[in-house]
C-alpha cells in the first residue's frame, strides 16, 4: 500500500512538473525587466538590475496608429511583446494590433508558444483554425465589431477582412514571446530552399509549381 501511495505521489509530482513547464517561466520576484544588453544566454531574457528599472520599461506608445497595409497580403501586425515592453519578461503575456485593408488577410500561421484571443475593433472578419491530424477540421466563423474568437496554441489559423472598408483587431497572446510561423513563407521561403522534389511530392504538384512559388517568397 505504501508503495502504491508513493507511486501515485510520484505521478502527481510529474504531472505538476509537466504543467509548470508548459507555459512561460513563473516569476520568483515582483518582475524581471529584460536586459537587452545582457550577455547571458537563457530561456527568456536576463533581468535588469531592479534598482535601474524605470516606468518606461513597462510602457509602450503607438498602438492607436494604423499599420501600413500596402503589401501583398493587405494586413499589418503591430506587436507589443517583450521586445517592445521589457517589463513583460517572464510575465507570460503579450498583445498585437492587426490592421486589414479591404479583403486583406492575416495569412495562415501558427504561434508555437501561445494561445491567442482576438477581438474585432472595426469591421468584420472571417476567422478560422484547423485541428491537428487526422481530423484536420476547419473551424471557422464570421465575427464583427465587439466579437471575440480564440485560436488554440500551435494550431494553424488565419483572419480575412470580408468588408469593403478597413478592419482592425486587437489580440492577446499567452506568452511574452509567442513566436510566429507563417506557413507559406516558411515552406517556400526557407533559406536554403527545401528540396523541390520533396515539396512536389508533399503537395502533389509538378516541380514547376514549386519553383514558381519559391520565387515569390
Amino acid at each position: 500500500m505504501a508503495h502504491r501511495i508513493a507511486f501515485l505521489g510520484f505521478v502527481a509530482l510529474a504531472v505538476c512538473a509537466s504543467l509548470s513547464l508548459a507555459a512561460d517561466p513563473a516569476n520568483l520576484q515582483d518582475f524581471c525587466v529584460a536586459d537587452a544588453s545582457g550577455n547571458t544566454r537563457m530561456n527568456g531574457m536576463a533581468c535588469k538590475n531592479p534598482a535601474m528599472v524605470q516606468a518606461s520599461d513597462f510602457a509602450f506608445s503607438g498602438l492607436h496608429i494604423p499599420g501600413n497595409t500596402s503589401n501583398a497580403v493587405g494586413s499589418r501586425v503591430t506587436p507589443v511583446a517583450v521586445t517592445q515592453i521589457p517589463g513583460l519578461n517572464t510575465l507570460g503575456i503579450s498583445m498585437v494590433r492587426i490592421d486589414y485593408a479591404p479583403w486583406g488577410i492575416n495569412s495562415l500561421h501558427t504561434h508555437p508558444r501561445a494561445t491567442e484571443i482576438l477581438t474585432v475593433i472595426e469591421g468584420s472578419l472571417e476567422v478560422g483554425f484547423v485541428t491537428s491530424n487526422p481530423e484536420n477540421r476547419h473551424i471557422t466563423k464570421i465575427i464583427k465589431k465587439g466579437d471575440v474568437f480564440v485560436f488554440p496554441v500551435g494550431l494553424i489559423h488565419y483572419q480575412r477582412n470580408i468588408g469593403y472598408g478597413n478592419a482592425v483587431a486587437i489580440a492577446a497572446l499567452s506568452s511574452q514571446n509567442p513566436g510566429v510561423i507563417t506557413i507559406a513563407n516558411t515552406i517556400f521561403g526557407s533559406k536554403p530552399d527545401i528540396n523541390t522534389d520533396l515539396l512536389a511530392k508533399a503537395f502533389q504538384v509538378d516541380k514547376s509549381v514549386v519553383w514558381q512559388l519559391q520565387t515569390k517568397f
